[in-house]
């Protein structure tokens, strides 16, 4: 029995992992589109006159065990993949999208939708159900509804190349991250590296039946190493290493790739009838178009380039001053910002990571949860894992219900990306009355735990957990009708709030007392320690915002320029595109493009901005919890209400006036990076 057709009978309806065999995959899929097919055919069977229920109710929810299986299996491809899984993920791809198109291109489904649509007026909807028919008929308008004939095969044919394409592109990332290994024979080579570091290295050379020290293009291998090692041929290496991923003519190569989903964008924009890929992206977003974008980007620019530069040459004087570097390159920067930022603030990694052990940080995010929402957290072990060093809990609010499963997966290893993410296994959702709960997870890749030492995270990875917690939590306490719009289902420049905001709290003292013990003694974090990661906040936000703003940039001149046609070659596109933005030297054989697995694999094509828009929108929002007390109530309350159990049910500054009783001003994201007084 293939257990990925049927109702799982496990503890909550959870994911049976264990009884899940790869080969049951592909028939599995077969089998629910095949099913999903059957629903829609009913939906355009049906002989009542078109209604809300009957049509654009019914088109919500078909297709639930086909979306069940996706997500458990795009999960896993992201998370504990191997070649099995690759090859079968190659082989789904292009069905799910001939699928989708068999719906946005099916002419009497779009009918029925279409004459409910023309009545919405007459129709007495709530703003949810208004704002689902409205979804709905754009879903089909703008993915090829009303083309002819030949041009809805044309689009067949490159939804079909593209998912083919992104896969590709993240699997040839994944494969240069696996293959690269940094093995150093001699202790007498890795000077400025911390103990625990070096045994971490020491351990991960054993468990591939070497000696010595072995370090990889994982982030918590790479980012140590080019951070403390003083070995300045080493970090150039390592650094080359992993700026040259997808960028050496090889089998693994990703530069026709990028080439190639950048024209097919464009094409499929052109015959949907917009400008570019970014027009079409834009509309359904809160920029609305990337001329907006384009002068959101620019402004920040104008404010942070100064800073940036005053900074960089700060750097450049304390390099020369230190180690008679003449000229500062991209493999210095992490070590002397390092070094520059234990000098201003005495501060380091090193003296905070012992404050920072993994489960008490784990216990942190949760008692912040707890006192922001009244959300309890207990660890099960009846729930089926798909690694054994996933941790798995049960949520529950203070009446004791069941809130959402929640999935946590922290360590590196073989078969899954690099990076953090959040994800679900199972939508929110509220049917035949029964409020569906919500299956979250997050995944990231911090240090794992030594012989002699937990893991402890750096300072940035505590901000990366409670960022990735924070989509969690918008997952968690959706509260909505129907499941395209629940949770994190909202526009791509919103969905970053969550997240972000709640990354504030890590600089807060009320906070940091909660969690932030010495993993040896249980003392709490000193004011002295707090004060300190509070006035380095801000260092070098300057290089920082220019650096999120040259990758807004650069995905922009993919996708929101002329014909990309005329691009050939993507490192002098990219080139031409940094002159603005660059600060240190280029590297002749390095390439972000070729490696940008958010634009490229991932949603965010024409969006990665949002990260620096939304970054506008949660300094706002937290100056309204400082105005009061981080932990108040009643702005928790008033936040969980109208944005995160509110998923995509109204437009998302409607959501955001409601909460906040204004428009965002970026005013407290500048004053906040100390880019204005």
């Amino acid at each position: 029995m293939n257990v990925l057709n049927h109702y799982f009978t496990t503890p909550y309806n959870t994911a049976p992992f264990s009884k899940i065999h790869n080969k049951d995959f592909l028939p599995a899929f077969k089998k629910a589109i095949k099913k999903a097919k059957t629903e829609i055919d009913a939906i355009i069977d049906n002989s009542e006159t078109p209604n809300f229920k009957n049509t654009i109710e019914a088109l919500d929810f078909s297709g639930e065990q086909l979306d069940r299986i996706s997500s458990i299996f795009f999960n896993l491809n992201s998370a504990e993949t191997n070649d099995e899984i690759q090859k079968i993920a190659q082989k789904v791809s292009p069905l799910l999208s001939e699928f989708s198109n068999d719906i946005t291109l099916n002419e009497d489904l779009f009918k029925r939708v279409k004459a409910v649509y023309n009545i919405k007026e007459s129709l007495n909807l709530t703003k949810e159900q208004r704002t689902l028919l409205d979804k709905k008929y754009k879903s089909f308008s703008r993915n090829g509804a009303n083309l002819p004939e030949d041009k809805k095969q044309k689009l067949r044919e490159i939804d079909k190349e593209l998912s083919q394409l992104k896969l590709k592109f993240g699997e040839n990332i994944l494969a240069e991250t696996n293959k690269y290994e940094m093995l150093i024979n001699n202790e007498s080579d890795l000077p400025g590296l911390p103990e625990g570091e070096k045994e971490a290295a020491k351990q991960l050379a054993e468990a591939k039946d070497k000696q010595g020290w072995l370090f990889t293009l994982d982030y918590p291998s790479y980012i140590p190493f080019m951070t403390y090692a003083d070995n300045r041929k080493l970090r150039k290496k390592l650094s080359v290493a992993f700026g040259s991923k997808g960028f050496k003519d090889d089998e693994l190569d990703n530069q026709d790739i990028v080439l190639k989903i950048v024209t097919l964008r464009y094409k499929r924009a052109r015959l949907l009838r917009y400008k570019t890929h970014a027009h079409f992206v834009l509309e359904d977003r809160m920029a609305k178009t990337p001329e907006k974008v384009s002068d959101f980007l620019n402004e920040l620019l104008e404010k942070a380039k100064l800073a940036a530069e005053r900074e960089f040459e700060e750097l450049q004087n304390f390099a020369k001053d230190l180690d008679k570097i003449d000229k500062l390159k991209k493999w210095d920067s992490a070590y002397y910002s390092e070094k520059l930022k234990q000098k201003l603030f005495s501060l380091d990694d090193e003296l905070l990571k012992p404050y920072f052990k993994l489960e008490n940080v784990i216990n942190g995010v949760f008692t912040v949860a707890n006192k922001l929402y009244d959300l309890h957290f207990e660890e099960i072990n009846s729930i089926d894992k798909y690694h054994e060093d996933v941790l798995t809990y049960k949520v529950t609010n203070k009446k004791g219900e069941l809130v959402s499963i929640f999935y946590a997966d922290f360590f590196p290893r073989h078969g899954k990306r690099n990076g953090a993410w959040m994800t679900s296994f199972k939508p929110q959702h509220i049917k035949n009355s029964v409020n569906e709960r919500p299956h979250i997870s997050i995944v990231c890749n911090f240090t794992k735990p030594t012989k002699s030492k937990p893991s402890l995270l750096t300072f940035n990875e505590v901000t990366t957990l409670f960022h990735e917690f924070g989509h969690a939590l918008h997952g968690m306490l959706a509260n909505t009708t129907y499941p395209s719009l629940s949770g994190t289902s909202v526009f791509w420049d919103f969905v970053e709030l969550p997240s972000q905001v709640l990354e504030n709290w890590c600089y807060e003292r009320e906070a940091l007392e909660l969690f932030a013990k010495h993993y040896k003694t249980g003392e709490i974090i000193p004011m002295e320690l707090v004060n300190k990661i509070k006035a380095s906040s801000n260092f070098h936000e300057g290089m920082q915002t220019l650096r999120q703003i040259s990758f807004g940039l650069l995905d922009m001149s993919w996708h929101a320029g002329e014909s990309p046609e005329t691009i050939k070659s993507v490192k002098q596109h990219e080139k031409d595109v940094f002159k603005e933005t660059q600060l240190y030297p280029d590297v002749a054989n390095n390439c972000m493009s070729t490696a940008f697995s958010h634009i490229f694999q991932g949603g965010y094509s024409s969006g990665y901005y949002s990260y620096k828009w939304a970054e506008v929108l949660d300094a706002d929002a937290f100056e309204y919890f400082k105005s009061k007390d981080i932990f108040n109530k009643g702005i928790a309350n008033k936040f969980k209400e109208t944005v995160l159990s509110k998923g995509g049910t109204e437009d998302p500054m409607i959501l955001y006036k409601r909460f906040r009783g204004q428009e965002p001003k970026p005013e407290a994201l500048l004053k906040r990076a100390g880019l204005i007084k």
